[in-house]
């Protein structure tokens, strides 16, 4: 009967010494993935430049300046609004919004989604003889032509400017240069004042209108 008790007691003993090595082994298998692995993943994604972060760049070049600190012509103002709409809140693009009323392209301008804009100043459009001007805007179908060769069908990053051909909704090419905060479009349109964000669009303004080939 004591022989009896001692093995049990000898197999309780071996048993409750090898738990420990189990428990320990169990831990150092699973301890390398989940806990070690996040952290990396976590600093990967720091690390991972965003559209979102480019675009908090916020609106530069010398035309910005005379932008209005508040209100809707605002930039705040202006990023919550359509494009159309909020380009009629600016002062300096009058000429182009009468426009594109005359042309009837409010609603595709306001209803479109995630485009770009070059949008010419009121000095860009006296800088077209008047005579030729009126005539421009008393023929729809050349009026369209021409502002929709002003929209690229995506949002375009200043990054992306800086050496770039894109399709407008015109069907036409546009090309860009440039870096910093010093852009050309078609080599001979400046851009004055870019990255200026609307509720559908990204805002280029440019001081010359450009011409569809």
């Amino acid at each position: 009967m004591n022989a009896l008790r001692f093995r049990r007691a000898a197999v309780v003993v071996a048993a409750a010494a090898v738990l420990p090595f189990s428990l320990a082994a169990c831990s150092d298998s699973g301890g390398d993935s989940p806990s070690d692995s996040a952290p990396e993943a976590s600093a990967t994604q720091e690390n991972t430049p965003s559209a979102e972060a480019e675009a908090a760049a916020g609106p530069f070049g010398p035309a910005c300046a005379s932008v209005p600190k508040d209100g809707a012509g605002s930039f705040d103002g202006m990023a919550k609004d359509p494009v159309a709409t909020a380009a009629s809140n600016n002062p300096a693009l009058s000429t182009l919004v009468a426009a594109v009323k005359q042309a009837g392209l409010v609603d595709t301008l306001n209803n479109a989604e995630n485009i770009t804009v070059f949008a010419p100043t009121n000095d860009a459009f006296a800088k077209i003889p008047k005579a030729d001007l009126d005539k421009v805007l008393a023929d729809k179908e050349q009026l369209t032509k021409i502002l929709t060769y002003h929209v690229v069908g995506q949002k375009l990053a200043p990054k992306q400017l800086e050496n770039g051909s894109f399709e407008t909704l015109q069907k036409g090419m546009v090309a860009t240069q440039g870096s910093g905060e010093a852009y050309t479009v078609n080599d001979s349109s400046k851009v004055v004042c870019g990255n200026v964000p609307t509720a559908n669009a990204t805002v280029y303004i440019v001081d010359t209108v450009l011409m569809p080939k």
